[in-house]
């Protein structure tokens, strides 16, 4: 972690910790209704992809790849869907969602699609971990 980095409240209070990588810290999302990651890289005043340095962008993709096998080997899941929107939440972070034909958004985008359903503690507590075990193996 950078010298002065502070993660945004809102992404503080929306998501939860599951593991620290080289740039990013990846978090699960507290909605039961999809399997989501957020990638927050580490480094203060971010907002955009291009403020990360080029080495730091190679290592970004190479996380989001990560997350991705990660997710799709641990749930259900039809179809990835990546962001970096940055509207409400300017602070640089990247959005890796695993989807599923069907899903409570399908075949919308999970942004702004109804109310969170946050997970029961036991129910996070386990997918983190098995998330945890599959971001270890998709290094």
């Amino acid at each position: 972690m950078s010298a002065g980095f502070l993660l945004d409240a809102r992404l503080a209070a929306d998501t939860r910790p599951i593991a620290r990588l080289d740039l990013c810290e990846a978090r699960l999302m507290d909605d039961a209704r999809f399997a989501w990651l957020v990638l927050v890289p580490q480094r203060a005043g971010l907002v955009e992809i291009a403020d990360l340095t080029p080495s730091e962008r190679t290592l970004l993709w190479h996380e989001v790849d990560r997350a991705g096998a990660a997710l799709q080997a641990t749930v259900p899941c039809d179809k990835l869907n990546l962001g970096s929107l940055g509207n409400i939440v300017r602070q640089l972070h990247v959005h890796v969602v695993a989807r599923r034909e069907g899903d409570a958004a399908w075949p919308g985008p999970v942004w702004g699609s109804g109310a969170a359903v946050p997970y029961g503690q036991d129910d996070r507590e386990a997918l983190a971990q098995r998330l945890r075990e599959a971001l270890q193996s998709a290094r």
